[in-house]
């Protein structure tokens, strides 16, 4: 299946940036309601009514949540789900009127943000939102600078990628020279370039570099999802034991509730 997001535009992060609330549902009066709340408070809005229509925006790796509804026509909220795994930057908040405890665990164990039932005050899905975009920010920061890592990686040599490897994991100069079969002041010259391309002030700070590669090699959202998973544990040891509802009886309807009453 192409889905449409082979090519990604990056943007830089700054203070005047418009985070996207992508919004996926099925019901056309939902998404609207959902969408003049979000666009009200300020962020940009994308809507779709399946996950096969969500899937063929253009990706861009910005600060952004997905608002998606459990029961989608087609592919389900749960399969969009898998199918933007490898999407960290993008933090899924999943809504539906019928939430169960296994698909509400499944989601919560695959890295969503969050699980709310429908219908739900303004404050709670905006107080969600917000909270998603800052995860958000921070992962993109994060994919950010290992995208710019991985092009200072990439210009350098074969030989300068030998020496990198053996300088961080504690080598002397001599020690490296003797691996690699070639001179102390051959080795100081890689290791001179070495700094220079990686721009890197100091050892320590190489060693980060190095490191921070490592980690989040070859793609950086197999890490994001294993370590989505193991923060989302604790909650879903909750939802298994006393799972209940976003909302709860004696709150009062907002503005989206009382949207969909007149609905």
């Amino acid at each position: 299946m192409n889905v449409g997001h082979t090519d990604l535009a990056w943007s830089a992060c700054n203070k005047t940036e418009t985070a996207t609330v992508y919004i996926v549902d099925a019901d056309t009066f939902t998404r609207n309601a959902l969408e003049s709340l979000v666009t009200f408070a300020g962020w940009q809005v994308k809507t779709a009514a399946s996950a096969e229509e969500f899937m063929a925006f253009p990706r861009a790796v910005t600060p952004s949540c997905l608002l998606v509804d459990l029961n989608l026509p087609g592919l389900s909220g749960l399969e969009l789900q898998q199918l933007i795994v490898d999407r960290s930057d993008l933090q899924v908040i999943f809504m539906s009127r019928n939430a169960n405890i296994q698909a509400t665990v499944q989601a919560v164990k695959a890295g969503a943000f969050e699980f709310l039932t429908k219908p739900f005050p303004d404050e709670v899905l905006l107080g969600t939102v917000r909270q998603a975009m800052e995860h958000s920010r921070a992962e993109v920061g994060q994919l950010e600078r290992t995208r710019t890592l991985q092009q200072r990686y990439q210009s350098l040599s074969v030989r300068e990628r030998e020496v990198m490897k053996l300088v961080v994991s504690g080598r002397l100069n001599k020690q490296v020279g003797a691996e690699l079969g070639i001179s102390e002041i051959t080795v100081k010259a890689h290791r001179g370039r070495v700094m220079r391309k990686m721009q890197a002030h100091s050892l320590p700070e190489l060693v980060n570099m190095s490191a921070h590669l490592q980690l989040r090699a070859p793609v950086d959202s197999a890490e994001m999802h294993a370590r989505n998973r193991f923060d989302s544990s604790y909650r879903v040891s909750q939802l298994a034991g006393t799972y209940r509802p976003a909302v709860r009886s004696h709150e009062s309807p907002s503005l989206y509730q009382s949207s969909l009453g007149a609905h």
